[in-house]
């Protein structure tokens, strides 16, 4: 299962069908009526506030996730039908609704009896890149963090198979999410193709989990022992968030269009092998991988210190493990990365900073950030291009089992942008990465080059090439950014 531009997507022309959750009818409360609504997670507080702010300007904040998945045969309507809305009633905040109450972000939920799903016949698409475009078109004006419902669900339909999409804001799934929805639809469909009922794992809500998180932590102050590592962390680097090492051409205060490329960094035997070296070194691969960014960059010409925000599930092994939801917290990680280190001795800093970092993962990263650097909290996006660092296993998420057959893949979406996203993937495949990043010239130019030197150092690791000088055209592109950043040409004295 990877992630990659929805633009890139290749699915075959067909006839498209939406399905849209019905509205509610005006007379029907959320459950429990007045006064039992949930507050919402610090993440979709500010998510939802960011909306708010940014809702008629420029640079208006939005992002959604979305997967297609394939279905072989003649699709069994009636089947899908019931699997989407079976999905819907599983999990809570798909068919909840968001309020403030006394400035406060709540969400109550719709009951689950009561939903049904219309149709929308959309027409017959004859090319890919017409069923692409108008599907990115589609999320864009269809998905709303100020509307409901939060997501969309369609079908591109043919004779003998057919690509179901569902996209939804970002306020209500994260990535791991994705593996989550083509699990239950996948059992709920084959179960409805038997007559039967679906056997799923039991879920909690999302909204009991960001209801008891928000009121555990709205008593902390700055000075309360849970933000240590935050503190610790900004007093070391200078700042709260810890900047991207490279030039990105961007002026501060300013947002830019996004450009989203992926790429495969090694295949299914590369990163086989690449997984047992950094086994074999100590780390984990995601380590590894994290590792090898952090010697990319200062080859590129960063700092020989590595700091970047790094994504963490908070989901476990319970019954979260199954549930759709933003179960995503955000923390700083740091360590050195000097010119001559091995990868025996990285791996181990890269393990003690990880190491650190779960001992105080419990404090919502949106929490810190309104403590510790109130002076940005209120702007509706990161003050600056802040590095950005994300690796998921594919293989290790529910419905792993089903991604030989239904081909799943993830697509993310941001609006607008100030700096650059990095996601890493592990699938059966291969490692692949994909990219966010702000569109300027230079920001083109700089992440080009780092994708040459990283696609390089994690083929070096793994064994699958010997190393070797860059070839000419990285060597140009790494002179340029040593360059900007002030440091010795490639192949000078040290």
């Amino acid at each position: 299962m990877r992630q990659f531009p929805l633009e890139t997507l290749r699915v075959a022309p067909g006839r498209l069908v939406e399905w849209r959750l019905r509205s509610p009818d005006a007379r029907q409360a959320p459950d429990g009526g007045p006064g039992s609504a949930r507050r919402a997670s610090s993440n979709q507080d500010k998510h939802f506030t960011s909306a708010e702010q940014s809702r008629g300007s420029d640079d208006q904040v939005a992002s959604w996730v979305a997967v297609t998945f394939e279905l072989s045969g003649p699709l069994d309507r009636t089947a899908l039908e019931a699997a989407l809305l079976a999905f819907v009633r599983r999990h809570e905040v798909l068919r909840c609704a968001f309020q403030r109450l006394a400035g406060d972000l709540s969400c109550a939920s719709y009951p689950p009896e009561n939903l049904a799903l219309d149709t929308a016949e959309l027409g017959e698409f004859t090319t890919t890149e017409a069923v692409r475009s108008f599907l990115a078109d589609r999320f864009r004006a269809t998905i709303d963090t100020l509307g409901w419902p939060l997501f969309t669900m369609g079908a591109v339909v043919r004779d003998a198979s057919s690509t179901v999409y569902l996209a939804f804001d970002h306020i209500v799934c994260d990535g791991v999410s994705m593996p989550n929805v083509v699990h239950d639809i996948a059992r709920a469909y084959t179960a409805a193709l038997d007559g039967r009922e679906p056997e799923l794992p039991p879920t909690g809500s999302y909204l009991d989990f960001a209801d008891t998180q928000r009121r555990r932590f709205l008593a902390l102050t700055a000075e309360d022992a849970g933000l240590d590592h935050w503190r610790a962390y900004t007093e070391r680097a200078g700042a709260f968030f810890p900047p991207f090492p490279l030039d990105l051409g961007v002026e501060p205060g300013r947002m830019y269009p996004i450009v989203n490329e992926a790429c495969t960094l090694l295949d299914a035997a590369g990163a086989a092998a690449f997984d047992q070296v950094c086994r074999d070194a100590g780390g984990k691969p995601f380590m590894g991988v994290m590792a090898a960014l952090a010697r990319s960059l200062r080859e590129a010409g960063g700092p020989e210190v590595y700091r970047a925000l790094m994504p963490v599930s908070e989901r476990g092994d319970g019954p979260w493990r199954h549930a759709v939801g933003w179960f995503v917290n955000t923390m700083p990680i740091e360590f050195p990365v000097t010119p001559g280190t091995d990868l025996p001795e990285l791996m181990a800093h890269v393990k003690a900073a990880f190491t650190e970092l779960i001992r105080h993962v419990e404090v919502p990263f949106v929490r810190a950030w309104e403590l510790l650097a109130p002076e940005h909290f209120a702007a509706p996006a990161w003050p600056y291009p802040v590095n950005f660092f994300s690796y998921i296993d594919m293989r290790r998420c529910p419905g792993a089992d089903h991604h030989e057959v239904w081909r799943p893949t993830t697509h993310v979406w941001s609006s607008r942008a100030n700096g650059a996203c990095l996601w890493f993937q592990r699938d059966d495949e291969g490692l692949h990465m994909n990219v966010i990043h702000v569109d300027t010239p230079q920001a083109r130019r700089t992440m080009t080059g780092l994708e040459q030197i990283l696609s390089r150092t994690v083929l070096e690791i793994s064994g699958t090439v010997v190393a070797r000088r860059p070839s000419v055209s990285t060597l140009a592109t790494l002179g340029t950014l040593r360059q900007q950043a002030g440091v010795a040409p490639v192949g000078a004295a040290r």
